[in-house]
């Protein structure tokens, strides 16, 4: 998914409230909305980033036990 689709992305990560999706759905009015529409931006910039970090490689086939030494 795009940049462009962020407010369906981030409607679907995270719970909002029903004016929070209004906002997303109709956009701001008021500076104070546009706040709100920005913080929502942001968190989901947060999110994004986090969902897409590489894990690292665990090799678990390994039958080692660092505390039996």
């Amino acid at each position: 998914m795009d940049d462009e689709n962020w407010k369906e992305q981030y409607k679907e990560w995270k719970a909002l409230k029903p004016f929070q999706v209004q906002l997303l759905d109709e956009g701001a009015n008021t500076q104070s909305q546009a706040w709100l529409l920005n913080s929502m931006w942001s968190d989901w910039m947060q999110m994004k980033k986090m969902k897409q970090m590489d894990l690292p490689d665990l090799d678990m086939s390994s039958n080692i036990d660092p505390w039996d030494e």
